[in-house]
C-alpha cells in the first residue's frame, strides 16, 4: 500500500513538472511568435525604396540590390521557415518532448537574433547613405561660391604673391576639379566616395586660405623688410668701425652676408609657395638682428666706458702704488725695530703683488684698445674688474698701515704699563716701612723681588731689536700677574697685623683675672714680633672667643669703621 501511494505521488510530481515545463516552451514559442509579426509588420521595403530618390547607379545600385535582395529572403524564405519551426515545437511540447522543443526554440531565436542585426545594419547603411548624400550637397553647395570668392580676391591681390601666383591658382584649379570629380562620383552614384572627396576638399580649402592669409606678410618680409634691415645694420657695422668702435670680432658683415644669401634661397622656396621654412626663418633673422645691436650698443657704451674710466683707473692705481712704495719704505725700517708676524708679512706682500699684477693688465689693456680685433666690451670688464681689485687692495692696505701704527702704539702702551706697574710696586714698599709692624715676613719680600724681576724681563723684550711685541705683551701680563698677587698678600697681610694687635688689646682687659688666656696672648704677642701674623691672630683669636664668644666679630666690625 505504501508502495503504490508512493508511486501515485511519484507519477503526480512528474506530471506537475512536465506541465510546468511545457507551459514554458508555450511562453517562448508566443514570445517568439510576436517576434516573427513584429519583423513581418515592418514596412522595409518601403524604406530601403527611399534610396530610389538617389541615382541607382554604381555603387547605390550595388547596395540597393542587395538590401532589396536580402529583405526578400527574409520575408519569403527565413520567417515562413521560422512558422513551421513553430508549429514543430509546439507539436513537440503537447508530447512532452522538451529536450527537441528547446533545442527547435534556441534555433528559431538565433535566426531571429540574425535577422534583426541584418536588418539594423541595412537601415544604418540606408542612413549613412541618404545623410552622406544630403550633408556633401549641402556643403558643396557652400563650398564652390566660397571657392570662386576666394579666387575673385586673389585675382585682385595677386601682386602681394608674387611669383607664388602660379602655385596658388595651380592650387584653386585642384578645388575647381576636385568639385568636377565630386559631381561625377554624384552621378555615377557613389555617394560614400564623394563624402570623403567633399571633406578632402574642405580640408584644402582651410589650409589654402590660411596661406592665402599668411603669404602676403611672410613675402613681404623676406622680399623687402628683412633685406632692408639687414642693409640697415651693415651700414652701421661699417659706420662704427669707421668711428673707432672695436667690433671686428664680432664678423657681422659676414654673417650679414650669409643672411642676404639664406633669404634669396628661401625667395626660391616661397615662388614655389612653401612657407613652412620661411616661418622659422624669419623668426631667427629677427631676433639674432635684435641681438646685433643689442652687441653694437654695448660695444657703444663700453667705448664711451672706456674713455671716462680709464684715466681715473690709472690715477687710481698710481695712487695706490705710490702709497705701497711709501709704506715699502716704512716697513723696511720697521723691520729694523720691531718683529713682524708671518702671516702680517704674507699679507703685505700679497698687496705688493696685487698691485704689480694690476699694473701689467693695464699695460696689458692700453695694448689691446689699439687693437681692432679685442672688442671694448671684453675691455670693459677688465676695468670694472680692475676697479674692485683696486678697492680691496685699498681696505687691506689701510688695515697693515693701521698695524704698522698699532706697532708703535702697543710699544707706547707697554713702556707707559710698566712705568706704572713700577709706580705701584714703589707705593707698595712706601706703604710696609710708614706700616709700623715688627717686620715684614720673607714671603712678601720675595713676591716683591719676583715681581721686579718680571718688570725686568719687559724691559728685556722692550729693548730686544727687532721688537717683538706678541714677546712683550706676554711678559707685560706675566708682570701684572705677580703685581698683582703681591699687592693682594701684602694687603692681607697687614690686615692681619692690624687685627692681631686689636685683638691684643681687646683681650688685655681679662690677662689679670684668666691665666690660661695670659698665656695665649704672651704666644700671640711672641708670634707677632717673629712676623707670624696669621698664626699670632689665629692664637689671639682663640683665645678671646674661648672667654668672649663673639668678641673677634665685633673687633674685626670696629676696625673696619675705623678704616673706613
Amino acid at each position: 500500500m505504501v508502495y503504490f501511494i508512493g508511486a501515485i505521488l511519484v507519477i503526480i510530481v512528474i506530471l506537475i513538472v512536465g506541465l510546468i515545463l511545457r507551459k514554458r516552451i508555450y511562453d517562448g514559442i508566443d514570445r517568439l511568435e510576436e517576434w516573427k509579426l513584429d519583423i513581418m509588420g515592418r514596412n522595409i521595403a518601403a524604406q530601403i525604396s527611399q534610396i530610389k530618390s538617389l541615382n541607382l547607379s554604381g555603387e547605390t545600385q550595388d547596395r540597393f540590390e542587395t538590401w532589396r535582395d536580402r529583405w526578400e529572403h527574409i520575408v519569403t524564405k527565413e520567417l515562413p521557415d521560422i512558422e513551421e519551426y513553430l508549429l514543430d515545437t509546439e507539436e513537440a511540447a503537447d508530447r512532452f518532448r522538451v529536450s527537441k522543443a528547446n533545442k527547435t526554440l534556441a534555433t528559431i531565436e538565433t535566426t531571429l537574433d540574425s535577422i534583426e542585426k541584418d536588418i539594423e545594419r541595412m537601415l544604418k547603411e540606408l542612413d549613412e547613405l541618404l545623410e552622406s548624400e544630403e550633408t556633401s550637397r549641402l556643403e558643396v553647395e557652400e563650398l564652390e561660391p566660397s571657392i570662386k570668392a576666394i579666387r575673385k580676391l586673389f585675382s585682385r591681390n595677386r601682386l602681394q604673391y608674387g611669383r607664388a601666383e602660379t602655385h596658388f591658382e595651380n592650387l584653386m584649379d585642384e578645388l575647381d576639379e576636385a568639385f568636377a570629380k565630386y559631381h561625377e562620383l554624384v552621378d555615377s552614384g557613389d555617394y560614400l566616395e564623394a563624402r570623403e572627396l567633399v571633406e578632402q576638399i574642405k580640408r584644402d580649402k582651410e589650409a589654402l586660405e590660411a596661406r592665402l592669409e599668411e603669404f602676403p606678410a611672410i613675402y613681404k618680409k623676406c622680399r623687402h623688410e628683412l633685406p632692408s634691415q639687414l642693409d640697415n645694420l651693415l651700414a652701421g657695422v661699417k659706420e662704427m668701425k669707421a668711428d673707432g668702435y672695436h667690433i671686428e670680432h664680432l664678423a657681422f658683415e659676414k654673417e650679414i652676408r650669409t643672411y642676404h644669401e639664406r633669404l634669396n634661397d628661401l625667395l626660391q622656396l616661397l615662388n614655389n609657395g612653401e612657407t613652412n621654412a620661411a616661418v622659422d626663418m624669419i623668426e631667427e633673422i629677427d631676433e639674432r638682428i635684435k641681438e646685433m645691436y643689442q652687441l653694437l650698443e654695448k660695444e657703444a657704451i663700453a667705448k664711451n666706458y672706456l674713455e671716462s674710466k680709464l684715466p681715473r683707473f690709472e690715477q687710481s692705481l698710481e695712487a695706490i702704488t705710490e702709497e705701497y712704495d711709501s709704506t715699502k719704505e716704512e716697513v723696511e725700517q720697521l723691520r729694523k725695530a720691531y718683529y713682524f708676524e708671518d702671516d702680517d708679512m704674507e699679507k703685505y706682500l700679497s698687496i705688493g703683488k696685487s698691485i704689480s699684477a694690476l699694473n701689467d693688465r693695464l699695460v696689458v689693456i692700453k695694448d689691446e684698445i689699439e687693437d681692432v680685433n679685442v672688442g671694448h666690451s671684453n675691455l670693459r670688464e677688465k676695468i670694472e674688474s680692475g676697479f674692485d681689485k683696486l678697492e680691496e687692495l685699498e681696505v687691506s692696505h689701510g688695515v697693515f698701515k693701521e698695524s704698522i701704527a698699532n706697532l708703535r702704539k702697543d710699544e707706547l702702551e707697554a713702556r707707559e704699563k710698566l712705568q706704572e706697574m713700577r709706580n705701584q710696586l714703589q707705593a707698595l714698599n712706601r706703604k710696609l716701612k710708614k706700616s709700623n709692624i715688627p717686620g715684614v715676613p720673607n714671603f712678601i719680600w720675595n713676591m716683591m723681588e719676583n715681581t721686579t724681576n718680571k718688570n725686568q724681563q719687559v724691559i728685556a723684550s722692550l729693548e730686544k731689536l727687532p721688537l717683538d711685541m706678541g714677546n712683550v705683551q706676554q711678559a707685560l701680563t706675566d708682570a701684572q700677574i705677580s703685581l698683582d698677587q703681591t699687592i693682594e698678600q701684602t694687603d692681607i697681610m697687614l690686615d692681619q697685623a692690624y687685627l692681631t694687635e686689636q685683638v691684643i688689646q681687646y683681650a688685655n682687659r681679662y690677662r689679670s683675672r684668666n691665666p690660661i688666656l695670659a698665656a695665649k696672648l704672651i704666644e700671640s704677642e711672641r708670634l707677632f714680633k717673629a712676623y707670624e701674623y696669621e698664626l699670632a691672630l689665629e692664637t689671639a683669636a682663640k683665645a678671646i672667643e674661648e672667654v668672649e664668644p663673639g668678641a673677634l666679630k665685633r673687633v674685626e666690625e670696629n676696625q673696619t669703621m675705623i678704616i673706613n
